[in-house]
């Protein structure tokens, strides 16, 4: 599936962009972003809603309006400028801001989202010129409930965004410019996940700060208190939460950027009883919080492996190591990031391939900085109290002898892969060239039936990662499979005397968590369930481009003489193509949704009983109605034709 710049907003037919009947007139609708539309009022519109004088002569496109306003962003020479003219565009008009961003993504995404909005956050009460969004202080708990009927009501909300600002963006506590990673959210999740921006909410949970520098500032406008903690902030939060439940239950809630024992503690709160959610962090809880850095691992993964596996099919005739639980995972560094990822997998290979947990947790062997995790002793698993949780579980038993030959008793990388030959590596340690020429020729080697080695250096910034991929594609000759954290472009090298282009695909979460969210409120899903992670993650990995031009499985098992060739496709889509990408996820997640239950009562009573749904015709007829509601219910930016009628929209 291809997603050529020239059809934009495919996913969205034409005929599905309705006429709008508007209650505005004059200088009220040129001030509200969402419904001004600048230079492309028509004249009928600029007649019927009385905007003659109020605008220049010349009617404009919306293509002419982007080229405008790209020029005028060009001409500011720092990012924190770019992202302040981008800021004041939005406050004016949210149909040119998102189409400008649409036609420009991976420039601007960075200026509008990490890495210079920490730099916008981080000066937001010396930056501060109008408030956006709805903030909520600790000290005014009494009146929460009235200030956020204030402002939602009459509204639809979708999705809602919250903040503590306690770990943003990895520049940690910065109080109430907390405000920008939720408004920076929600673009994100409406330039990329189709959510209409007017039923996206975007809260600042001020809880106070332990900031010095803010505490100390008197230009700093938010609650100037160290953050409260305990029982009091719980109850704050909670009365948050519950004012979501009772005034939108069907709405996502995304918690982002709060510190990591409150994320994971609060996702473990409301998992069961709301859609909750959370992109940074990696799965030490289930998918019903649905993760996206580690789904988007996840999907790398599926892709990689369909490629190996076609390649090991077209060499030794047959079809092998095609199931994630066929696979034995080395993964180098044992953190936060690699627990995740660690459990992630694992959870994907129970559900998909009906594995027990015990028996998927054998396919992985994590090291941390000490080396190996392995029980020395036989009772340690019981007593080291770093092993805790998902981490023992993954502990290698003392059984396996590990560590006999070690002097320390540690075990190394090197060793590791030596002795497992394992057909995924994966690294998310931060220790720049830990994956030696060394450790990945060792690793190719180890593949003796025609699979190729997936090397998955993760950690971010690129100047962190494991191994450069031209090193990767050097040691390997070609062979390896290679995805990073961080954009690295294209491999150009001699392969058996041929000029090959290897493309790198880069493990960006935003290639699937605005997906994830758009189908879960697609469906009106009580909760994000594994199956409908792991739809997601399998929909993504179908659109690999490596997936798309190989021949399918069946193809190669009926031919004898087949041939493949990998020939350096990405095993992910360009970020570029995220809006539709996202878009397909979104579908996927929403279709397993209502084929599994869990999807909104409207949804059930149409699909029936379980029996009903076992039915092809049934369930057919339902997958298809799932991508017509998706077609209705996704928003891009162009602009509708208006109608006045004072009772019409105004808000």
């Amino acid at each position: 599936m291809s997603f050529p710049h020239s059809s934009l907003n495919a996913h969205k037919p034409a005929h599905l962009i309705q006429k709008l009947r508007v209650a505005l007139r004059g200088d009220p609708l040129l001030n509200s972003p969402r419904f001004n539309k600048g230079t492309a009022f028509s004249p009928r519109e600029r007649k019927a809603l009385g905007l003659h004088g109020r605008l220049p002569y010349r009617e404009n496109t919306l293509e002419h309006q982007c080229e405008r306003a790209y020029e005028q962003l060009q001409a500011r020479d720092t990012a924190i400028r770019k992202n302040t003219f981008l800021q004041s565009l939005r406050d004016q008009n949210w149909t040119l801001y998102f189409a400008l961003l649409q036609r420009h993504l991976k420039e601007l995404v960075p200026v509008i989202y990490t890495p210079t909005q920490g730099d916008a956050i981080a000066s937001y009460s010396h930056l501060f010129r109008k408030p956006d969004g709805l903030f909520l202080t600790f000290k005014e708990i009494d009146r929460m409930e009235e200030e956020f009927l204030e402002q939602t009501r009459g509204k639809e909300i979708d999705l809602v965004v919250c903040t503590d600002a306690e770990a943003i963006l990895g520049i940690g506590d910065q109080g109430v410019g907390g405000i920008g990673i939720s408004t920076a959210k929600s673009a994100m999740y409406t330039l990329i996940g189709g959510l209409d921006p007017s039923k996206t909410l975007a809260v600042m949970l001020d809880v106070g700060t332990n900031n010095e520098q803010l505490l100390n500032d008197p230009l700093y406008v938010g609650w100037p208190h160290r953050r409260v903690t305990g029982e009091d902030y719980d109850k704050f939060v909670d009365k948050f939460v519950q004012l979501v439940r009772k005034y939108y239950p069907h709405s996502l809630l995304h918690f982002e950027d709060f510190g990591v024992n409150n994320a994971y503690r609060l996702l473990h709160k409301y998992r069961e009883t709301h859609a909750a959610f959370n992109d940074d962090i990696l799965t030490f809880v289930r998918f019903n919080t649905s993760q996206g850095t580690g789904a988007v691992t996840l999907a790398c993964i599926m892709a990689a492996i369909g490629v190996s596996s076609r390649s090991s099919a077209a060499s030794t005739g047959k079809t092998q190591g095609s199931r994630l639980s066929d696979q034995r995972y080395v993964i180098f560094g044992a953190g936060s990031a690699g627990m995740g990822i660690a459990v992630q997998v694992r959870d994907a290979m129970v559900t998909a391939d009906g594995i027990s947990r015990k028996e998927a947790n054998r396919r992985f062997w994590l090291i941390d900085r000490e080396g190996l995790l392995y029980d020395h002793t036989g009772e340690e698993v019981k007593h080291n109290q770093e092993w805790t949780g998902a981490k023992a579980e993954f502990v290698r038993p003392f059984e396996e002898g590990w560590g006999k030959s070690a002097q320390s008793g540690s075990v190394g990388l090197l060793e590791t892969v030596k002795k497992v030959k394992p057909t995924v590596l994966i690294g998310c340690s931060t220790a720049a060239g830990a994956f030696t020429e060394e450790v990945v020729k060792a690793m190719d080697q180890g593949l003796t039936n025609g699979e190729k080695p997936i090397i998955m250096p993760l950690s971010n910034p690129s100047r962190l990662v494991e191994a450069q991929p031209v090193d990767i594609m050097k040691w390997t000759e070609g062979r390896a499979l290679v995805a990073t954290g961080s954009p690295f472009g294209t491999v150009e090298m001699k392969v058996g005397g041929k000029d090959k282009s290897f493309r790198i695909a880069e493990c960006n979460n935003a290639l699937i968590y605005p997906g994830l969210g758009f189908g879960a409120i697609l469906a009106q899903s009580r909760k994000v369930t594994d199956s409908m992670l792991i739809a997601g993650a399998q929909r993504l990995a179908r659109l690999s481009p490596a997936i798309e031009a190989a021949p399918s499985k069946d193809a190669l098992a009926k031919s004898s003489d087949a041939v493949y060739e990998y020939n350096g496709e990405a095993l992910l889509p360009d970020f570029a193509a995220a809006p539709q990408v996202n878009y397909e996820i979104g579908v996927a997640v929403a279709q397993q949704a209502v084929v599994e239950g869990t999807a909104s009562s409207d949804w059930l009573k149409r699909s029936g009983s379980a029996d009903d749904l076992a039915d092809s015709e049934v369930r057919d007829m339902m997958l298809d109605e799932v991508r017509e509601r998706a077609e209705r219910k996704v928003w891009v930016p162009v602009y509708a034709e208006y109608e006045y009628d004072p009772n019409g929209v105004s808000d």
